[in-house]
This record gives structure tokens, sequence and C-alpha cells, in this order.
């Protein structure tokens, strides 16, 4: 059999993390355990969810300090790959999963014969509108000789994010962990990227689940609260190291959107635009010297 594990990394939201949970316990398949991979809450999480953890499948690590979503998938990967698990199914405590959302998963790992690095799942908000900020990236799709897949909703990407991201650990293996030093944001976009050029990897669009967002909205420097404008600068930070990973063109790239969300705050922003110039200015900085390494040696 193989051993299948889904990881939840948590930090304050005890309710929904007993949604999340209660979501996963109603699976059509449940051959698969849980983790819970708590950055040291203060809500008392571990009580909240108590009774579930008297469960032999579902086990729970206090990390000791906030270290953010990235450094909470690093630690809970890092878990799996000691306990000798064959998958890991990925998720924020604000996923709740369809209740077939696992068996459509393991349909598309049996279609595609295990030759997969990630399976991706389709990610609705609230209103039952897609969630713009776990959208996919595909390649060129050979529409012709893949029939099979088509009709099944299975279909290539580059990238995707950890609402619910089903990860093959034999490949995983070889490209190793998630960089914690990310704290937030990219690490998912980075670390699916990396998968997918070791094997090809996919959309599954069977596969649903709620991604429960206060808004349907990705983080944008222009609109984001004031309190998340000081953030922000981790975005840039991240996304230049990204940038430099991959040559001249992502570079290129990176650079015009740089100089354009200048110009958007200029333009659209409402408030704080001085505030929200220096955040991108501060990530700049960073990044010139932000190279974190990757961990494969577990």
């Amino acid at each position: 059999m193989n051993r299948i594990v889904a990881i939840i990394v948590t930090f304050n939201r005890k309710e929904l993390l007993k949604e999340a949970i209660d979501a996963l316990c109603h699976q059509t398949v449940q051959k698969f355990d849980i983790m819970i991979v708590d950055n040291a809450s203060t809500d008392g999480t571990k009580e909240y969810i108590s009774d579930y953890l008297e469960s032999e499948r579902i086990c729970y690590f206090n990390t000791g300090a906030n270290i953010g979503g990235a450094g909470g998938f690093h630690f809970g990967m890092k878990k799996a790959f000691i306990k000798n698990y064959d998958y890991v199914w990925l998720m924020d405590d604000d996923t709740i999963v369809d209740h077939d959302c696992l068996e459509n998963l393991l349909n598309a790992k049996d279609i595609l014969c295990d030759q997969f690095s990630f399976l991706s799942s389709y990610v609705y908000w609230m209103d039952g509108s897609p969630c713009v900020m776990n959208f996919q990236r595909a390649f060129e799709y050979d529409w012709i000789k893949s029939q099979q897949q088509l009709k099944e909703g299975i279909i290539p990407i580059k990238t995707g994010t950890f609402v619910s991201a089903f990860i093959n650990m034999r490949v995983a293996k070889k490209v190793g962990l998630p960089i914690k030093e990310f704290f937030i944001w990219s690490d998912d976009t980075e670390y699916t990227y990396r998968l997918s050029q070791e094997m090809p990897a996919y959309f599954v669009a069977k596969s649903q689940v709620l991604h429960k967002m206060k808004f349907n909205m990705s983080a944008d420097i222009v609109s984001c609260d004031k309190n998340r404008i000081d953030r922000y600068s981790i975005a840039v930070r991240n996304r230049f190291y990204i940038a430099k990973k991959y040559g001249a063109r992502s570079l290129l790239t990176f650079h015009s959107q740089f100089i354009k969300n200048f110009i958007r705050i200029l333009k659209k922003a409402d408030n704080y635009k001085a505030k929200r110039c220096l955040s991108l200015v501060k990530g700049y900085m960073k990044g010139l010297f932000f190279s974190p390494q990757i961990e494969k040696e577990i």
C-alpha cells in the first residue's frame, strides 16, 4: 500500500483548522494520515483540536516559533521524509477539501502510471468562483496525443500552489525541500517549478477544494491593507531570487514588473504611496543578497 500523509500548516486559525481536519476525515478514501504543523499558535489550537489528536492517524507538531508557511511546509515535508511516506498532500489551514478530492487525485495518479512530480487541485472561493490566488501555470499542451488525460481533466502544468498539492516523494527526494527562508509568498511557485523540471506535473480538474480566504484576490502592493505593505517586501525579495535562478529572461521579466508596480502605485494607489514604493525598494535590496540553500540531504 502507498503511504500518504496530508500536511496542514496552521497559525492562530483554530476554527478553520478544525473545519479542514473534519473535511479530511470525511474523504471517500480514508487510507492516509494527517499531520498538523502548528507555527506556535497562541490561540489554544492544540486544545481546540484535542479530540482529533486521539486518533492514531493524526499527529501534531509545534514548530516552536512562527516560521511562516514556507517554514511550516519545509518542517512537515522533512518529517514525512523521515517517516518514509510515498506521497504528501500539502494544504493551508483554510483549505476545505471536497469529499472526493483525494479519490480524484489517486485516480489521476493511476492514469498517469505514477509518472508525475505533483498533482494540483482546482481551487474555488466561497461564492463558487475560481480562487485567483491559486491558479496553475500550464505548459503548451499536445491535445491530440493526450486524449485520455484530457477527457479526465488532467493537464500538464509548470507550477501550482500549496493549496492541495499532491507530491510524489520519489521526485521530492531528488529536488529537496521547500525553501524555509522564503517565509511566505512564492515558496510554492519556486518549489513546484523545481518539481516539474524533474518530472511532469499536472492539474486535476475533478479534484476540487474550497479556499476560505476573506477576499478573493491575490496579494497586490497597490491595493493591500496598510498593515501588509511592509510584508510585501518579502514577496519582492523571493521573486527576485527566483528570477536570478532562472537566467536573463526571467530577470528581464522581473525588472519589467518591478518598474510597472512603481508606476501602478503612483497612478492607482489610494493611500500610502511612499510606503508602498519603499516596500518595493526594501524587497529589491534584500533580493540582491538573498541566496538561501536548498536542503537536499535529509
